[in-house]
């Protein structure tokens, strides 16, 4: 059976997730309609990450199973033409070896959380960064963040139902940037716990607003004790932007 790597794009907002639920939209749930109404076939979407509800991608990576050979643009022009309008988009659609998993064979995944820390409230960024109205020192966060890179027992930023058999996490990249109002923080690693990159912005946004220091982050990281976390970062800001193979 041939198969093929899909690279999507989603608006996660009207989504209870990646992942097929019964009765609740899915991204993985949307494809998959669109699977059957292009091929007349039930079939499975194996993504790269489950992203949780409201959660964006620019670069969500998933492998599909089909029963005959088709051509690439044909099969994602199909695709996407069966999806509308929901706010999914197939950029590419290419033919791999059946050795390939859009899951496991990942070498690193990238995230991108947004905050824009100003007084006045969002209009067009609305759900789709963190308002914050107190202005936050990146310099601070910066420097927290470095603590938490590495290999770690991150259970601080654990989400209790993180059905991952072990808390042990490389962590390769974490850092903040500013762009006038807008504060980006990047976090790079071969995978993540659940919730672990909102967990971390949250308790970076800590640092930032001067409520606490890096050692308090380090302390909490080190507590492997999820009750040290700081609030958790709301969904509606964080982008998976690209999957490594």
């Amino acid at each position: 059976m041939p198969r093929y790597k899909l690279l999507i794009e989603y608006d996660g907002t009207p989504f209870n997730g990646w992942q097929r639920q019964a009765g609740l939209p899915s991204v993985q749930g949307v494809i998959e309609e669109a699977l059957l109404g292009l091929t007349g076939e039930t079939l499975t979407l194996r993504g790269a990450g489950r992203t949780d509800a409201g959660v964006h991608a620019t670069g969500q990576v998933a492998h599909i199973d089909l029963t005959r050979d088709w051509r690439e643009a044909v099969l994602r022009d199909g695709l996407n033409a069966h999806i509308r309008p929901h706010p999914v988009t197939i950029l590419e659609a290419t033919a791999v070896d059946d050795t390939f998993d859009s899951r496991f064979s990942a070498k690193a995944r990238h995230y991108l959380y947004r905050i824009i820390d100003r007084r006045t409230p969002l209009a067009l960024e609305y759900a789709r960064a963190w308002h914050r109205r107190e202005r936050l020192d990146i310099d601070a966060m910066n420097e927290a963040a470095k603590r938490l890179l590495g290999h770690h027992d991150f259970t601080t930023f654990r989400a209790a139902n993180c059905q991952s058999r072990s808390p042990m996490k490389t962590l390769d990249r974490l850092d903040v940037t500013r762009t006038g109002d807008l504060v980006e923080v990047r976090a790079s690693a071969r995978s993540f716990l659940h919730n672990q990159v909102r967990s971390m912005v949250g308790s970076l946004e800590r640092v930032g607003l001067g409520k606490w220091t890096a050692d308090d982050l380090q302390a909490a990281l080190e507590a492997a004790d999820r009750a040290r976390c700081g609030p958790v970062a709301p969904p509606w800001a964080l982008y998976l932007t690209q999957v490594d193979y």
